[in-house]
């Protein structure tokens, strides 16, 4: 149910020590303007709809399925949002889930830590965030990361939920000096990188940044200032303080590799996070994706890279199945909680498609 895709031999020593291990769930919320862009991301029908998919996903993610939710879970183009999953696995199997609202437009409607962060501008202006709140959810993430660490009987399962977050993850990838063109994923089932690498381009330029790539590294703070959006700093600190006393799957493909880079980034002016602690675990969606190269991208970064072999092809419901030809592929921790589900529980495919299908039985006699 799990397969190691990049340094193999560090992903097997992680899944080892942490397998019958106790996860804890941690969903980063956020938000970036570039999501709004017309057909940047799949993770909602329109601009608009995308502005609530955040609030959406953790009003579900905590409460369920609800005759009169405050933010219903928006339409898609196709298939169905990866909350199921998450929502499914961490109930089943008893995981505490903790949500930290790292920078939205909107308030969730159910309990979330706020960070006081702010929403990102759009990339393309080049300047997504102040440098000051930059550093100030770092520190949060740090702090938190800390705290959850101590609580945290096994490892903490690190999650995101930001529309338009591949993208962002584009330019920090690309501002941190790593070739990632046509490597990130995208909700699309064929991505989007013509459109994608357009206003990455035009946000590197606004921000002084177009010379940045493999010959020149840029300072991690200013980059994330410039192209980034609020969940990558928060995770990327919660992520170093936390290895330093237990286990971290990062949950999620491209965006949780760009926080890997940013990491890396911010621990050359200090050298104490463990990394032998952390692994990036996602679906094999994202992995196995044919117009995405998310594999190439983490040999590139020297990260673990672990992906669930959850399959939806033979699933009852269409919005399932369309996983299968491409959309969605990720979100909302799904492909860690799964990771989890495995390692915890020893959950196989009839297991965890069963209990993702009775929970959408549950959605749609509700939607009827």
């Amino acid at each position: 149910m799990i397969r190691a895709y990049s340094q193999i031999g560090q992903a097997e020593a992680w899944m080892q020590r942490f397998r019958g291990a106790t996860p804890l769930l941690v969903c980063v919320l956020g938000f970036t303007e570039t999501g709004l862009i017309p057909d940047i991301s799949a993770a909602g029908a329109t601009p608009d709809d995308r502005r609530y998919t955040a609030v959406a996903d953790a009003e579900f993610l905590l409460c369920g399925v609800q005759a009169h939710p405050t933010y219903p879970l928006p339409p898609l183009r196709a298939g169905a949002s990866p909350v199921l999953i998450t929502r499914t696995i961490a109930v089943a199997q008893q995981i505490s889930v903790y949500l930290f609202n790292a920078g939205l437009p909107l308030s969730p409607s159910v309990p979330a830590i706020d960070l006081q962060g702010s929403p990102a501008r759009c990339l393309s202006q080049g300047c997504a965030l102040d440098i000051a709140m930059v550093r100030h959810l770092l520190q949060q993430g740090l702090i938190w990361g800390a705290k959850l660490a101590s609580e945290a009987k096994g490892y903490l399962v690190l999650g995101e939920c930001v529309v338009g977050g591949t993208t962002t993850a584009l330019a920090v990838l690309t501002a941190l000096g790593w070739d990632a063109i046509g490597k990130v994923n995208s909700s699309h089932p064929t991505c989007n990188h013509a459109q994608k690498w357009e206003i990455v381009q035009a946000g590197l330029r606004q921000a002084g940044l177009k010379q940045a790539g493999l010959k020149q590294r840029a300072n991690w703070a200013e980059v994330v200032a410039a192209v980034g959006d609020p969940m990558q700093i928060v995770v990327a600190g919660m992520a170093i303080a936390a290895s330093r006393s237990c286990g971290v799957l990062l949950a999620g493909g491209t965006q949780m590799l760009a926080v890997h880079a940013l990491i890396q980034a911010i621990q050359t002016e200090s050298s104490d996070w463990q990394p032998e602690q952390v692994v990036v675990g996602t679906t094999r969606w994202v992995a196995e994706d044919p117009t995405g190269d998310a594999v190439g991208l983490a040999q590139m970064l020297k990260a673990p890279l672990l992906a669930t072999q959850l399959s939806f092809a033979k699933s009852r419901y269409e919005t399932l199945r369309a996983y299968e030809q491409g959309f969605v592929k990720e979100g909302v921790g799904a492909g860690g909680c799964a990771i989890a589900a495995h390692l915890y529980q020893n959950w196989d495919q009839t297991q965890m498609l069963g209990a993702i299908e009775t929970l959408a039985d549950e959605y749609a006699c509700l939607s009827r």
